[in-house]
């Protein structure tokens, strides 16, 4: 039975019943009962969201903030309130920024509706009953209609012109016309024509069907198993500043640990030591970065936001900016998910579609002729038909886009339909392929209509149009629309053939054998339309350094038509089918997949193998997609891109989710993804210079036994408050104009790279080695150790919004760029020397913080520091700029 389950397709519909013990007239009440009980409730296992309390909690697990708790509690310790109360206020904000944006968009994805339909008809005891959906079990007959959810997986065994909707499970666009016939073992899930699964949709006919499976067995049960077995893994940017956030305590915690037992063996009282510990950390610890950045990245969450897109968590915002590969799925993502009529080819050319048409000269064209025989010979028709301009069409997506198209092309629809009544017709059948129907035309003649595929309906033609002439069909003109037939194809394009013949109106009937002698008129092409932005958008991706990468369910042929249409190149061995990939193991996946753009009739697993291969080859993966399937590689996705339009599973596994259906949109957010990182390596830089000049002052007093150059309190009023308003100013940068053509950083490189680090220690050691010179040759002369540590903290303060302008571009020099372009840094450096100065001359923050007066002479001198640093930080970018013209950085994908 284990070997049967995922093989259903391959048996008779007999052998099927005798293995589940039913038969056609359903189960017996009892034995229904009895199996519910057995194997439980037709339903999938639900994940809860996570409540309000755990995304508070979630906020307090960077290493940061472990160890600016950690600084806090040891304040609170040795009684120095005013560093505790800092300490404990940042930490405070960082947490309500991160929870209150993660909230809202956590409340933003609900649930808003359920994936299984409340109800299912069955037949129990010889009856056909309705009952709640999730009753269903192994074994019931099931009763579908058009319209309706199926409920189950379920074998079909008897089919009547029946066609399911399989998108949100294969990613297949068309309907599917299924079969009762049994198929062979090794058919892919999306050709199992004979099969229905759960939460597909019936779009036409009636079937019955036995269910084979159920629950957690059904294939959306086995991908929400595979949901479930992903784990939920860091960003990178989470990964490289959990390595920071490491690397700085474990610094910072073991020379903190040096310094204590280094000054107790030196004879200091413990106590002191202590307190100069603290001091230590609270100065290597950049209390304001950690605001900064969440500011960062919630000013990004919301400039994504007006672009269309929601993003589920902060951290998400920044990742975008470091995707180097989208794999996207083709339907709806790249294409409108709707069928489309694109051209009606007649014996003697092509009407491409929409088109401008010239009233009479097209309604008695012979492309006319063949829009009217796809419009009589079809079932859509208006949802309200006293307002057809407004009204929706209902009907088969592919007979809506044919009755669309002949509205469009400015058909009478009403006047057709009452001079052309309908008396017979043979409804579409997926064997025989085609739809035939008869009407009424004059009085001494009918009219009989068929479309259907081309081969078939060229077997019931002796003749063509041309020209409103009628001529014999003979092999070179059959030769001809065969060509025409395979060109199309080609396109991607999906292709019916339309003919007509006059009939006696005295035939009672309209058979098959009314079918012959009948005139060919034109092929009608279909096809759902690539969005007009895509090619533009695929261009765009390429320049920024992001591979595209179409991932597709839809047959081979139609991806590499829609990929030649968005600009993807297509060569001999860059497009690959499911079946390929089910015949390599994943290292041989990993050894093609950058020579491959096109991935065709893939299936949830392959989806999963695809985004695996991409990231062990380095790859930052984004993967878009709307329907169930998609929502394991969604999970399993750097970035995973949900299209609001999709299904809520999808979104529920998603990271990114576009509100408005659009491609661009992947674009505009990996934007914005690239200005996030850049401003919070910014601001990185502008903390730790600062945090590092003042850690050696620190050590520097200790080893030369002098008084420390600053107090705790005073670092935590440089690093929160001066710097403050300034970092705060850098997370609305507006961005660099080559943003989006510098290649995606690669996975493995740190969030400081070479180049930050230089800058920082340049900072670091001008600032320490001027103030420190300075700072003792006060001591030497005689002044207070209290105006001495004023001059420190006073030029620590204003240099730092001095050099703030330096950190508007780490690749660009102050001199190429307009420093005063940021009026909102402009505010916040006034703000910060305003700060700085009600530290220095308002009474109650001197007592504080212990500073004296500072006068001319002593600005003088401050000021004179911050302007050789900003000249050193330029001199050294113009080393890194000429570096990098040396060696320009190519993509890595």
């Amino acid at each position: 039975m284990a070997k049967i389950r995922n093989n259903w397709h391959a048996c008779p519909a007999k052998e099927i019943l005798n293995m589940l013990r039913t038969q056609k007239s359903g189960l017996a009440k009892d034995d229904a009962a009895h199996r519910l009980e057995r194997c439980g409730f037709n339903e999938l296992p639900r994940e809860k969201g996570l409540s309000g309390l755990k995304v508070f909690l979630a906020q307090f697990k960077g290493p940061l903030i472990i160890i600016l708790l950690v600084a806090a509690g040891i304040s609170l310790v040795i009684r120095e309130f005013v560093d505790f109360g800092v300490i404990i206020a940042a930490v405070f904000l960082n947490t309500v920024i991160g929870f209150v944006q993660e909230y809202k968009a956590n409340k933003s994805l609900k649930r808003l509706k359920e994936m299984i339909e409340p109800q299912a008809t069955v037949r129990r005891d010889g009856r056909e009953i309705i009952i709640p959906s999730r009753e269903v079990v192994a074994g019931d007959i099931l009763i579908l209609e058009a319209g309706a959810r199926i409920p189950a997986d379920c074998r079909l065994i008897e089919a009547y012109d029946f066609s399911t909707n399989e998108a949100a499970l294969t990613g297949e666009s068309l309907p599917i016309n299924k079969i009762i016939t049994p198929l062979s073992a090794g058919t892919l899930l999306a050709e199992r024509r004979n099969m229905a699964y759960l939460s597909t949709v019936a779009v036409r006919g009636r079937a019955v069907a036995v269910a084979v499976a159920t629950g957690r067995e059904t294939e959306l049960g086995r991908i929400a198993k595979m949901i479930s077995e992903i784990p939920e893994e860091p960003t990178p940017l989470q990964v490289q500043l959990s390595f920071l956030g490491k690397s700085l305590g474990g610094i910072v915690s073991i020379i903190s640990l040096l310094i204590f037992i280094f000054g107790v063996i030196l004879g200091q009282p413990w106590f002191g030591m202590l307190l100069t510990s603290v001091a230590l950390s609270v100065a290597a610890i950049p209390e304001g970065l950690l605001v900064a950045m969440t500011v960062v990245l919630a000013i990004g969450m919301q400039s994504i936001l007006k672009k269309q897109a929601l993003t589920r968590r902060l951290i998400t915002a920044e990742t975008l900016g470091s995707v180097s590969v989208i794999c996207s799925d083709k339907t709806g993502t790249l294409t409108l998910g709707v069928m489309q009529v694109t051209t009606v080819e007649t014996y003697k050319g092509a009407l491409e579609l929409p088109s401008e048409i010239e009233g009479n000269m097209f309604a008695k064209s012979d492309h006319a002729i063949a829009l009217k025989i796809v419009l009589l010979c079809n079932d859509a028709h208006f949802e309200n038909p006293d307002q057809p301009v407004t009204s929706t069409i209902i009907g088969d997506p592919t007979e809506v886009a044919l009755f669309r198209a002949a509205r469009e092309s400015g058909l009478d629809i009403h006047e057709l339909a009452r001079s052309y009544v309908r008396k017979f017709e043979l409804p579409f059948d997926a064997g025989k392929r085609y739809m035939a129907t008869r009407h009424e035309f004059k009085k001494d003649a009918d009219v009989i209509y068929v479309k259907g595929a081309p081969e078939q309906v060229l077997s019931f033609c002796s003749y063509y149009l041309a020209d409103g002439e009628i001529h014999h069909l003979g092999k070179d003109e059959r030769d001809k629309i065969h060509k025409d037939v395979l060109r199309l194809a080609g396109k991607g394009l999906r292709i019916l053939a339309a003919a007509y013949r006059r009939h006696d109106p005295e035939d009672p009937d309209l058979g098959e054998n009314d079918l012959k002698e009948m005139v060919f008129t034109a092929l009608v092409g279909l096809q759902d339309p690539v969005r007009p932005e895509a090619r533009e958008t695929i261009r765009l991706c390429r320049e920024a350094g992001i591979r595209p990468v179409i991932v597709t369910g839809d047959h081979i042929l139609t991806a590499t038509a829609v990929a030649e249409q968005v600009g993807i190149e297509i060569k001999h061995d860059n497009a690959m089918n499911g079946a390929e990939i089910d015949r390599m193991n994943d290292r041989e996946l990993a050894k093609v997949i950058k020579r491959v753009d096109i991935f065709a009739r893939v299936e949830p697993q392959h989806k999963v193998r695809i985004v695996d291969a991409w990231q062990a080859a380095g790859a930052v993966v984004a993967m878009t997609g709307d329907g169930v399937n998609d929502a394991p590689a969604l999970k399993s996705a750097d970035v995973g891109v949900a299209l609001g339009s999709g299904t809520d599973v999808a979104k529920e596994n998603s990271d990114l989710v576009l509100l408005d259906d659009n491609y661009r949109t992947i674009v505009n957010a990996v934007h914005r993804g690239r200005i996030i990182f850049d401003n919070i390596r910014k601001i990185i830089v502008y903390h730790l210079a600062d945090s590092f000049g003042e850690m050696i002052l620190i050590v520097g007093s200790l080893i030369f036994r002098l008084p420390l150059p600053l107090l705790p309190a005073q670092i935590l009023w440089i690093n929160l408050i001066t710097d403050g308003l300034p970092s705060f100013a850098l997370t609305v940068e507006p961005g660099e104009k080559d943003v989006m053509r510098i290649p995606p950083r690669p996975r493995t490189e740190p969030v400081m790279n070479r180049e930050m680090k230089l800058l920082i220690f340049l900072v670091g050691i001008l600032t320490d080695i001027g103030l420190f010179l300075l700072f003792i040759y006060m001591l030497n002369i005689g002044k207070e150790v209290d105006y001495a540590r004023t001059i420190v903290f006073a030029a620590l303060g204003v240099d730092s919004l001095f050099y703030v302008f330096s950190c508007r571009s780490l690749r660009h020099t102050i001199f190429t760029f307009n420093p005063f372009s940021n009026r909102f840094l402009l505010a916040a450096v006034v703000g910060g020397l305003a700060l700085q100065l009600v530290a220095l001359y308002v009474p109650f923050f001197q007592n504080l913080f212990g500073l004296q007066v500072l006068y001319f002479k002593d600005w003088l001198l401050v000021l004179a520091i911050g302007v050789i640093e900003i000249l050193a930080i330029e001199i050294t970018k113009l080393f890194f700029i000429a570096a990098r013209k040396r060696k320009q950085p190519a993509c890595a994908i």
